[in-house]
């Protein structure tokens, strides 16, 4: 198999497992979603220090943690996932798996939204297009749910910051969401301690299997980030581009066929204006990284 196709089904992989968790999170009830991001960020630093003392990455950890400005970046960072985590795990146990996948559907429309407001980059005319009906889109939607989609808006957001902050950061996957996860485990440890001693804690008080499902958590997240960033060294930033799509799908028709959440019409119009303004979105991304390349091949055979 060639690296670029290995790099594909790498992507494939990771992007699936993303999908497929709103299977995941409802086997950890009757656990809160507090407690569960809770577990899930305990379990994931043990996780992550056991793979890095593994692969032998303890130098770049520690490397880290010396480079002041990559510790504050990374400790932003490390609040922004777990917000996310939180509110994607609440979404999910609360019958809102559609709104949640609505989320990562305008991601990438909101990271580019916030590359203009923060980094004073620029937008090419079908990317306002785009732009202008995801707007719409989020208007239907705030119209047909009577409110605004805040599940959607919170992990778009919450997710556009945190890709903000880790590409500044320009730090190794593992290690970075290592030092996250360590960053965040004193505070997540102190939680379920608290919930422990006052007899809140689900952790143990519902057979072995449900306690075993809680110590999955620290795998359930490396295991998908470093198949993406496998995935993401093999193959072309298009690719990878599509491959984000996979996620949401599969959790939009989790949420309609296996959940039956309700989809009524104007509901399913507001999906539609987000297809829409993603298909030009990506289309348009597309055709101009084909422009730039080809532009650069010309370029340099003179």
């Amino acid at each position: 198999m060639s690296e670029s196709r290995r790099g594909f089904w790498l992507g494939v992989v990771a992007y699936l497992i993303w999908g497929a968790f709103p299977l995941y999170w409802p086997l950890l009830e009757p656990a809160g979603a507090v407690e569960i991001l809770g577990h899930r960020i305990v379990w994931s630093a043990l996780t992550t220090v056991v793979l890095v003392l593994a692969l032998s990455r303890r130098r770049q950890l520690v490397a880290l943690f010396r480079d002041r400005r990559t510790l504050l970046l990374l400790s932003l960072g490390a609040v922004t996932i777990s917000v996310n985590w939180a509110t994607y795990i609440w979404g999910v146990n609360n019958g809102r798996v559609v709104e949640a996948s609505l989320g990562y559907f305008i991601n990438p429309l909101v990271t580019v939204l916030m590359g203009v407001f923060l980094l004073g980059e620029r937008l090419r005319p079908l990317q306002w297009v785009a732009m202008g009906v995801a707007a719409s889109a989020v208007a239907v939607l705030t119209w047909d749910y009577g409110r605004p989609p805040y599940v959607a808006l919170v992990l778009a957001f919450s997710f556009g910051s945190y890709g903000l902050l880790k590409k500044t950061a320009n730090s190794g996957a593992l290690e970075s969401l290592t030092l996250e996860t360590i960053v965040l485990t004193p505070v997540a440890a102190a939680y379920l301690g608290f919930l422990a001693a006052t007899g809140d804690s689900s952790f143990g008080h519902h057979g072995v299997g449900h306690a075993l499902l809680f110590a999955t958590t620290g795998v359930i997240t490396a295991v998908p980030l470093i198949c993406f960033g496998a995935a993401a060294t093999r193959v072309s930033m298009v690719t990878l581009g599509l491959l984000q799509y996979l996620a949401p799908i599969l959790q939009f028709a989790l949420g309609v066929l296996w959940f039956g959440e309700d989809m009524p019409p104007g509901r399913w119009a507001g999906f539609l204006l987000v297809w829409v303004a993603l298909s030009v979105f990506t289309v348009e991304a597309t055709n101009h990284r084909r422009r730039q390349l080809r532009l650069t091949a010309e370029a340099s055979a003179v």
